[in-house]
């Protein structure tokens, strides 16, 4: 994780564009809204292939499912023999002020907006599956910051049969969920895993984050869980999870997934592959915090004014 920024810039400028093995679909419409996906495909798939449905970042209020960096990410992912649907979603704080913990609805709006529009492009590939060689069994979501709020949102509200929840089959299950800076929405007070245990998950975070609640934030029955809250549940509960808790760093692990490649290699392999019930935890100490960029340290206040 060390010198994130000029690694970031170097992989980014080494990458090259991707060729012919995209192919993008709409997977719904909201009132006057087209939803689409790309699709990228390995040269090799078959039943074994895990398909990331990846959910970009950008606060809810901005973020694009082909962006460059996102591009140069996908094809490192590809390369490694994933599947890949990059999903748009509805940004639901476009003009959003004031956020706070006294004004929790716009987020709550949002938040439950972009995990409708997940569900339904799940929904998209499980109708699809066979046309796109998807296997039902190894589908994993995977987001950076809003992204990974709705990736993790996603898998909650799956096993507690919220939302637009009933549009999958009864014994659908995400295989696994993949976390950069993300967190869960709760207004009936600490997460609770209510019908089915959660998906294997993988988190990521700067415990100097202010922007995704690293501890998370919380009043009478509303919280917003990050990481530290959601792996004391998932150590109380006894499921799967593998953490990365980054000391020096804030919100900039958001965008660390390029780097950590092998780590989701890793997990897949023994969570996913093997299904093994382990809770792998680590915590790091990395760059003065005065090298980081300016959004590392970036508040709700910097974004929603």
């Amino acid at each position: 994780m060390k010198k994130l920024t000029l690694l970031l810039a170097v992989l980014l400028a080494g990458m090259m564009a991707f060729g012919q093995d995209m192919k993008t679909y709409q997977y719904a419409e909201r009132d006057t809204l087209n939803l689409y996906l790309d699709f990228y495909t390995p040269e090799q798939v078959n039943d074994s292939t895990i398909c990331l449905v990846y959910v970009f970042g950008g606060g809810f209020i901005g973020g694009h499912r082909d962006g460059k960096w996102e591009k140069a990410y996908f094809e490192q992912l590809v390369k490694e023999g994933f599947m890949v649907a990059s999903i748009d979603y509805r940004l639901g704080l476009k003009g959003a002020k004031n956020l706070g913990i006294f004004n929790t609805e716009p987020l709550e709006k949002a938040v439950y907006m972009a995990t409708e529009d997940a569900i339904s492009a799940i929904a998209y590939l499980l109708e699809h599956a066979k046309e796109l060689k998807v296997n039902k069994d190894y589908i994993v979501m995977i987001g950076s910051s809003a992204g990974a709020i709705t990736s993790l949102q996603t898998d909650y509200t799956l096993c507690n049969g919220y939302l637009n929840s009933n549009i999958l089959p009864n014994d659908f299950r995400l295989a696994g969920v993949v976390s950069y800076a993300g967190a869960i929405f709760s207004h009936e007070g600490k997460i609770q895993y209510r019908n089915h245990e959660p998906a294997p998950t993988m988190m990521y975070h700067g415990m100097r984050d202010n922007l995704v609640s690293y501890k998370g934030i919380s009043f009478m029955n509303v919280g917003f869980y990050g990481t530290d809250a959601l792996v004391k549940r998932f150590v109380k509960y006894q499921y799967p999870y593998f953490a990365r808790r980054f000391e020096d760093y804030g919100h900039s692990v958001a965008v660390a997934g390029p780097l950590t490649v092998d780590d989701l290699l890793w997990f897949c392999r023994h969570y996913i592959y093997n299904k093994e019930k382990i809770q792998v935890d680590g915590t790091y100490t990395n760059l003065d915090p005065t090298t980081m960029p300016p959004y590392d340290y970036f508040t709700p206040g910097d974004l929603y004014k």
